[in-house]
């Protein structure tokens, strides 16, 4: 990308400075790593949003800092959820030529067939932790799911990982459909917790006891 996103140094840390900061628009953040040392920081609101949506949670963006230009990556942030605001945000700096480990989120892809057969999909991975050069950082690993069959997984050793490592056992399940019987089981599980079979058992008991 071309944009370069300017930060501005942070000397003031009171509640009040931040609050100011937030009114004014902009966030409140920290840049740290590859031999930086970690520097508070504030960068414009809009500006960083707009970075966001051009490069992708895990991509690589310019910082200038103090006419100093800085790859970095969105470490970590913190959001108001109620203002659907961010409001505080973890910058990275990374060694374009250096593996670092990224958090990358896994997006199942088509209708199984074994959903249409009757099968319930369970997916139960939904993060993985991967290892590699920043700008080979995938921003979201989608996983084809069409020909999964009822009683069939998918698990990361089925990942397609091209440039980096996933961080994970290769067992490690992540997606699987569920035969329609298990789901019969559980509602048949409820059933007997609303005390249908207890009132069976009751009266059984009542038949008993006359008899006696």
């Amino acid at each position: 990308m071309n944009t370069v996103l300017r930060a501005v140094e942070r000397t003031e840390f009171r509640n009040s400075a931040l609050t100011k900061l937030r009114n004014e628009g902009n966030i409140p953040a920290v840049v740290y790593g590859n031999k930086l040392e970690s520097k508070p920081i504030y960068i414009n609101g809009a500006d960083f949003i707009k970075t966001m949506r051009e490069v992708g949670r895990n991509g690589v963006f310019p910082l200038d800092l103090n006419g100093q230009k800085i790859n970095v990556i969105l470490s970590d942030y913190q959001a108001d959820a109620i203002k659907n605001e961010i409001v505080h945000a973890d910058l990275r700096a990374v060694d374009m030529n250096k593996e670092i480990q990224a958090d990358v989120r896994i997006a199942l892809v088509g209708e199984a067939a074994g959903v249409k057969d009757g099968g319930v999909l369970q997916q139960s991975l939904h993060e993985v932790s991967v290892t590699a050069t920043p700008s080979n950082i995938p921003q979201v690993i989608e996983v084809d799911i069409s020909s999964l069959e009822v009683g069939e997984t998918i698990t990361v050793a089925d990942l397609n990982a091209e440039n980096f490592e996933i961080d994970h056992d290769s067992e490690q399940t992540v997606a699987s459909i569920l035969p329609p019987k298990v789901e019969e089981e559980i509602n048949s599980g409820e059933e007997q917790e609303d005390g249908v079979p207890a009132q069976e058992e009751g009266r059984e008991t009542e038949a008993e006891s006359a008899g006696e």
